[in-house]
């Protein structure tokens, strides 16, 4: 399966980002950069408290 990511906010936002990238790798998805190219796309934001 094919998965994008978006990540928006902080850096620390783009770190757990590119940590799920790994995760989502180890389990066999491939990861693609064209959104338009992606069954699943993950948006990765701040938490407002």
């Amino acid at each position: 399966m094919k998965v994008g990511f978006i990540s928006l906010g902080c850096s620390k936002n783009l770190i757990d980002t590119e940590a799920t990238i790994g995760m989502f790798k180890k389990h066999g998805f491939e990861i693609v950069n064209d959104e338009t190219k992606a069954e699943i796309i993950v948006i990765n934001t701040c938490r407002i408290y």
